[in-house]
């Protein structure tokens, strides 16, 4: 069985590697229902309970993609996350936050039902919404927990100071944030304040949308529906720099005796048992990979070695387009 972790001094126990099914809907182009289907499937059947969704998701497509693959699954054998409150429409196009406690009620009814459950396990707002004091966001989630509807609070992207506002009002369980070895900021302030007030983290994007998995490669192209097209580390200024860390990455794996992408998994993991990575597999041929690495220990020197092959700050661009880099708590 998969070794668990627990979210913060509040949050649920889950499995030490998570998987995020935003990757079956489309964001990094077109992917297969039956293979998604089955990916989840396999997930939960090599013991992960953590599964991570976003209502906007191809606009409830992920969702409804889960509730078919969840059906006949016991409800407790799971934890399901959610974030909410990314406005869009139909089309291409970004149209803001909305973090209205009134949003958040029409939000969660969508969510619930598309799941087809009665509670989301931990439910979080996707960003924050500038025109609405994360205390207002946050108190209409306590509401919803004390309905029944919601089972933990979480966070995802915001900032120390926003952590500890959030969490004056009901406790936090953890936050949802990128953390890679290519995006470390975190460590500087959002880390130790989410460890003097024992709250989680989940990371997502610890391949770095792929970058570091060690299956990207120069002169490799995004396909049609593709977000990493836009992603400022996948341009033709910054891939060759980028894709030179990975290989230096990818000796230090061989001489562990592990892949890349089992590597970058672990080195999250190693920085402490309140981490729980994200694995955003599509496939069960990625998933079977990442697998592993919940059972990697990485040694002093092990550890060392990765520093000096990926030292922090070392990638090169923005982690999201400038469009949406304000939006978020920490830079790179």
């Amino acid at each position: 069985m998969m070794q668990t972790r627990t979210l913060g001094r509040t949050g649920p126990t889950v499995s030490a590697l998570g998987l995020g099914a935003m990757s079956m809907s489309g964001a990094y182009g077109a992917a297969d229902r039956t293979e998604s289907t089955a990916t989840v499937h396999a997930a939960l059947d090599a013991g992960v309970t953590l599964i991570d969704t976003g209502d906007f998701y191809a606009m409830g497509h992920n969702e409804l993609l889960l509730a078919e693959a969840l059906r006949g699954r016991r409800r407790d054998d799971y934890v399901l996350s959610v974030k909410f409150g990314l406005l869009s429409g139909p089309g291409p196009g970004f149209g803001g936050y909305d973090g209205r406690p009134e949003a958040v009620r029409n939000f969660l009814g969508h969510s619930l039902t598309r799941l087809g459950t009665d509670h989301i396990d931990i439910y979080r707002p996707a960003r924050l919404d500038p025109a609405v004091p994360i205390e207002d966001t946050v108190g209409a989630i306590k509401d919803m927990i004390d309905a029944g509807h919601v089972r933990h609070l979480g966070l995802s992207e915001v900032d120390a100071a926003t952590i500890r506002r959030a969490h004056a009002v009901h406790p936090v369980s953890d936050l949802q944030i990128e953390y890679s070895l290519i995006s470390r900021a975190v460590e500087a302030d959002v880390l130790p304040t989410l460890r003097e007030l024992g709250i989680g983290l989940t990371a997502y994007g610890v391949l770095g949308r792929g970058l570091i998995s060690g299956h990207w490669t120069a002169g490799r192209t995004a396909a049609p529906g593709d977000s990493r097209a836009a992603s400022p580390r996948f341009s033709a200024d910054n891939i060759e720099h980028n894709l030179a860390l990975v290989d230096a990455l990818r000796r230090v794996a061989e001489a562990r005796g592990c892949t890349v992408a089992q590597l970058a998994i672990a080195w999250v993991a190693a920085q402490g048992e309140d981490i729980v990575p994200l694995v955003g597999a599509r496939t069960r041929d990625r998933l079977t990979e990442a697998l592993p690495a919940a059972e990697l220990t990485l040694t002093a020197e092990d550890l060392a070695e990765i520093e000096k092959a990926v030292p922090a700050g070392a990638a090169r661009g923005d982690r999201y387009p400038s469009t949406f880099m304000p939006n978020l708590g920490v830079g790179n």
